[in-house]
């Protein structure tokens, strides 16, 4: 069973272009009072295209393409406002000041503004919930599940509260309570009480094995088995530490490169630093400016982190702490009264973070990737909490799966292993595509000055 969040995705990103495209077509009637011709379209139709990829992109950077459940929906209506009223920037300025492109009449493009809202409106805050939801209900399947820990309440809990899941689940047991014949003599009066069709389990679980021969016999009854890592994973874009051991690793996590993804990772990383660095040189003066008037100290500070590999690396920031505790590695608290006035405002914007620009490009760090402890306390992690060395196989990053996702920066060890269920997630699926989403939210967070 595929996760439907995916299938959502898609299915939003085709509306949203339709619609569009439905909405061009309806302007030039309103327009030209008349079903539009072939030529009449032909002229509009390169301009408003190319329009349309950067109106995609700003949904994008907007969240509008990401779970439904990471979006309140009362807040969904101010966000599409938002982004529509960006495009609609952007669209003026496209039509007005690229004249190989530029349109005339311009009433065509301000018509199309208003229609376009109208039914982008329609479809993202009416058409899609009702249409999606109704199908969805209309095709769900009972499901059991087989598991333990913290991630199976929270995978049963984000499944049968949710509408956009095919299954729900009408039982749960426990692995952890039960006997391997006890687990047996349960599954089997569950299936046969409940009409189940779909059972998600631990396969991995030793009291879940000797079940195997009779789950197998079930095959021949249409019963449909997930792994329930592999699900939680689809969902929650993270994956579930409780459930993992070693050989999950074997299986899972390589060394080995992966040329085209790591061939593109560089290029980018070479090309963007030499340019970021250039234009992050603006903001050195006033940084300089604002650190002394601040309280003097020296503007930057050099501190020692986990690279690829466990390699040590030296990484400059600018200095946005008082100078005696710049680099100790401890988490930082609410208001904590280490930070100077202006570092608030530095780690606020992440210009503090400027600097390691020149890191990317001397190839210390890329892009995207984890993001690197201060040795010290890395080390302690890596003895508080299991696997948490397994996050440096790769480069670490500026920015990274874990920083675009997770709503609180990882200030606590439970956070923290939040921070590498992310992290785990990113070094097995790492991608062109995977890192192109991660720098379109790391652009939202920018603009949002939400970043920590």
């Amino acid at each position: 069973m595929k996760t439907l969040h995916k299938v959502e995705r898609y299915v939003l990103l085709v509306g949203d272009v339709f619609f569009l495209y439905i909405s061009l077509y309806i302007t030039l009637l309103l327009r030209y009072a008349k079903f539009p011709d072939t030529d009449i379209l032909g002229y509009h139709l390169l301009p408003f295209s190319i329009l349309f990829i950067f109106w995609v992109i700003s949904f994008f950077i907007a969240g509008l393409y990401e779970k439904h459940t990471t979006i309140l929906k009362n807040k969904l209506p101010q966000i599409i406002l938002n982004t529509e009223i960006i495009n609609s920037v952007v669209a003026v300025l496209f039509f007005y000041f690229i004249p190989y492109l530029t349109i005339t009449p311009k009433a065509s493009l301000f018509i199309f503004l208003i229609v376009s809202l109208v039914f982008i409106f329609v479809w993202r805050l009416w058409l899609f919930e009702r249409v999606f939801s109704r199908w969805n209900n209309e095709k769900k399947s009972n499901a059991i599940l087989v598991a333990t820990g913290d991630e199976m309440k929270e995978l049963e809990h984000e499944i049968n509260s949710n509408n956009r899941y095919s299954i729900k689940f009408v039982r749960t047991i426990d692995v952890s309570v039960h006997s391997a014949e006890g687990l047996r003599h349960e599954l089997a009066e569950s299936i046969a009480k409940e009409g189940v069709s779909v059972v998600v389990l631990d396969l991995k679980n030793e009291k879940v094995k000797p079940a195997a021969e009779y789950l197998y016999s079930l095959i021949f009854s249409k019963i449909e088995f997930i792994d329930v890592a592999k699900l939680y994973e689809n969902i929650f874009e993270r994956e579930p530490l409780s459930l993992l051991h070693h050989y999950w690793f074997l299986e899972n996590i390589s060394t080995s490169p992966k040329v085209v993804h790591d061939l593109f990772k560089r290029i980018l990383d070479i090309t963007l630093s030499i340019i970021g660095g250039a234009i992050s040189l603006l903001f050195y003066p006033f940084v300089y400016i604002a650190i002394k008037l601040d309280d003097g100290g020296p503007i930057f500070i050099e501190q020692e982190r986990i690279g690829k590999s466990g390699k040590l690396i030296k990484m400059i920031k600018f200095r946005s702490m008082r100078k005696r505790n710049s680099d100790k590695g401890i988490w930082l608290k609410e208001n904590d009264t280490r930070v100077t006035r202006v570092g608030k405002f530095l780690r606020k914007s992440r210009i503090d973070e400027l600097p390691q620009i020149w890191s990317v490009l001397k190839g210390d760090l890329s892009l995207i990737g984890p993001r690197p402890d201060i040795y010290n306390l890395g080390k302690e992690l890596e003895s508080a909490i299991p696997y948490y060395s397994i996050r440096s196989v790769i480069s670490p990053g500026l920015s990274g799966w874990a920083q675009v996702s997770q709503d609180l920066p990882p200030q606590s060890l439970e956070a923290t292993k939040i921070r590498l269920a992310y992290d785990l997630y990113y070094v097995k699926n790492r991608s062109v595509i995977l890192d192109i989403r991660i720098v379109l939210r790391t652009i939202r967070t920018l603009l949002s000055r939400s970043g920590m």
